[in-house]
C-alpha cells in the first residue's frame, strides 16, 4: 500500500513540474538551437570544427509578443512563411511603415502587421529578400542571450545595416 502511494505522489509531482515547464516555455521564455550559418558571425561563428557542429543555443523571451513590441535590430524566431513546420531566426531590419532598400535596388514599404527580416550572413540566408515581409503573427519571440556553449554566453547585440532603412514619417 505504501509503495502505491509513493508512486502516486511522484507521478503528481512530475506531472505538475511538466505542466509548469510547458507553461513557461509556451508563455514566457524558451531555449532554442540555432542551426546553420545564416546568422554568422552573431550565431555559430565556427560551423565547421573538428568536433562537429557546435550549434549556439539562445534564450527566447516571449513578453514582446503581447503587443508586438519589437525594434530595429532585434533578432527574432519565427515560422517560415513558405514552410510553417520550419522555425527560422533572423534580425528585424524593417518594421511597419518603413521603407527598405533591397539588394536589387528596389524600395519596398513594409505593410502594417509585417516586418522585414534578414540573416547576418546574406550569402547563406533565406529571409525577406527571398519571401518578402513576414506577418508579425509568425514571430515566436526575441533572442536575448546566447546561453550555450559556455564560452559564448553573452547578450545578443542589436545591429542594423546602414543606408537600407528609411523609418516611416
Amino acid at each position: 500500500m505504501g509503495s502505491g502511494s509513493l508512486l502516486w505522489n511522484l507521478t503528481k509531482k512530475y506531472l505538475t513540474a511538466g505542466v509548469i515547464g510547458l507553461t513557461i516555455t509556451d508563455r514566457f521564455a524558451s531555449i532554442v538551437p540555432v542551426r546553420g550559418g545564416s546568422m554568422s558571425p552573431t550565431f555559430n561563428p565556427r560551423t565547421n570544427t573538428g568536433l562537429g557542429s557546435l550549434d549556439d543555443r539562445v534564450l527566447i523571451e516571449k513578453f514582446c509578443l503581447a503587443k508586438y513590441n519589437f525594434s530595429h535590430g532585434d533578432v527574432v524566431v519565427f515560422r517560415s512563411p513558405s514552410d510553417h513546420k520550419q522555425k527560422l531566426i533572423k534580425r528585424i531590419i524593417g518594421l511597419p511603415g518603413d521603407w527598405i532598400g533591397t539588394p536589387q535596388n528596389d524600395v519596398i514599404k513594409i505593410p502594417e502587421g509585417h516586418c522585414w527580416v534578414e540573416g547576418d550572413n546574406p550569402v547563406s540566408s533565406m529571409d525577406s529578400r527571398t519571401f518578402g515581409p513576414i506577418p508579425l503573427g509568425l514571430v515566436h519571440g526575441r533572442a536575448t542571450t546566447i546561453v550555450w556553449p559556455p564560452q559564448r554566453i553573452c547578450q545578443v547585440e542589436k545591429r542594423i545595416p546602414r543606408d537600407r532603412v528609411s523609418p516611416s514619417a
